[in-house]
């Protein structure tokens, strides 16, 4: 295989998946109770024989590069490394990213290009499991200066996407970020009533992106990709499994609720499997509780609880007699020694009513709590908790009083 280069977009400020990007960035938030969202590309990229990973990281990236530092630790016989390559300001550049073209073009500088032929340039918000060799191929095979892997999609998920129009030979002929907002949609159907939709994987010769981002465009997807198309020989490599965004609240929701299934779309129960940070934690501890379809992962205690369709994160506690269904608990970064505690510990008290919620991390839930959207709002901002297509979100570090009613 041709030496490729992988530069992992950090993501900017995250506003779509708000609140839980409020103390940290989209590819650090925690997804399936263990892991981060960071760890989906980088595992991709591990299984697929590419070792030098570049994190290019802007805002809230202090828990980004903590994860990355503490789990993608190589010996020193192993070429490998994932390392960050963070926002600077220089004498030529006092402004911070302007878009995904421009962060590539500021960070390459401190890529070494030794030797790569190729340079992978990934999404770090989206959830799917993909050999990256493939699309190599495919690139090779085709002659192509540069390479977006697409995936089918239907007319009313191509509102977040740039949508491609391919001839026979996978050429691109035309590229539109979003045209479902402009009405432009119908020209790029192709068959099956779907749509070639934009995955954020995009793969380059070296040569060429050093031609593309000369421009100064400061994004892939609404500069760099339609003023290149005609310049350059562009293909789309279609793929054919599963794939999901998870840039927003209810994607994101979704594919964690979905992880609880039976047989689940994405499951990491797989040999090509998802690596994280190890943790040295205790096995769960469950006392009289009934646990349905539910991922309850290390280091939890649980008491006398009904858990249906949950994730449960890191060092979950939840106290006696709650009731927990279709709901995403991330956990707490710590133990406390509760006989000291003053007022609510962290985890969920005693007698919880919680349902169709994200419980983000060390938040502190009362006794005899109600979370269960009572009034059935689509959204809503309050001092302690928000509300996103009817998903209530306790975020990072809230506290909710005894006896409270959301």
């Amino acid at each position: 295989m041709r030496k490729v280069i992988a530069l992992i977009l950090g993501g900017g400020q995250g506003k779509r998946l708000f609140p839980l990007t409020k103390y940290r960035s989209k590819p650090a938030v925690p997804i399936g109770g263990k892991y981060r969202i960071i760890d989906i590309p980088v595992s991709n990229c591990l299984h697929s024989g590419i070792k030098d990973i570049y994190v290019i990281t802007q805002f809230n990236s202090e828990s980004l590069n903590n994860h990355i530092n503490s789990t993608y630790r190589f010996d020193y016989f192993s070429r490998a490394f994932v390392r960050i390559l963070a926002a600077e300001q220089t004498l030529d550049n006092t402004n911070w990213f302007q878009g995904t073209a421009d962060a590539v073009r500021r960070s390459l500088p401190h890529v070494n290009l030794h030797e790569a032929e190729l340079i992978l340039i990934l999404s770090g918000d989206c959830l799917y499991r993909m050999d990256y060799r493939h699309l190599v191929d495919f690139h090779i095979q085709k002659g192509s200066d540069f390479t977006i892997s697409v995936i089918p999609v239907k007319a009313n998920q191509t509102r977040e996407f740039g949508i491609l129009r391919l001839n026979k030979n996978h050429r691109i002929t035309d590229f539109k970020e979003k045209p479902y907002m402009s009405g432009e949609l119908k020209p790029f159907r192709s068959s099956g009533n779907r749509y070639p939709a934009s995955m954020g994987v995009y793969l380059f010769k070296v040569d060429t992106l050093k031609k593309v981002l000369q421009s100064k465009d400061a994004d892939f997807g609404r500069e760099v990709i339609p003023n290149s198309i005609g310049r350059f020989k562009a293909c789309g490599y279609v793929f054919d499994d599963y794939w999901r965004d998870i840039g927003n609240i209810r994607s994101f929701y979704d594919v964690n609720i979905d992880f609880t299934s039976r047989h689940p779309r994405f499951s990491f129960f797989s040999e090509d499997r998802v690596f994280t940070r190890p943790r040295f934690l205790p096995p769960a501890q469950m006392a009289n509780s009934v646990i349905k379809n539910s991922l309850i992962t290390e280091g939890c205690i649980i008491d006398s609880a009904r858990i249906e369709h949950s994730v449960v994160g890191l060092r979950s506690i939840i106290g006696e007699g709650c009731r927990m269904r279709k709901t995403v608990m991330m956990g707490a970064d710590y133990y406390e020694d509760r006989d000291s505690l003053r007022g609510a510990p962290v985890g969920v008290g005693d007698g919880c009513d919680i349902e169709k919620a994200i419980i983000d991390k060390n938040a502190r839930i009362g006794k005899n709590v109600i979370i269960k959207n009572l009034i059935r709002l689509k959204d809503f901002d309050s001092e302690n908790y928000y509300i996103r297509d009817g998903i209530v979100i306790i975020p990072k570090n809230a506290v909710i009083p005894d006896n409270t009613r959301i």
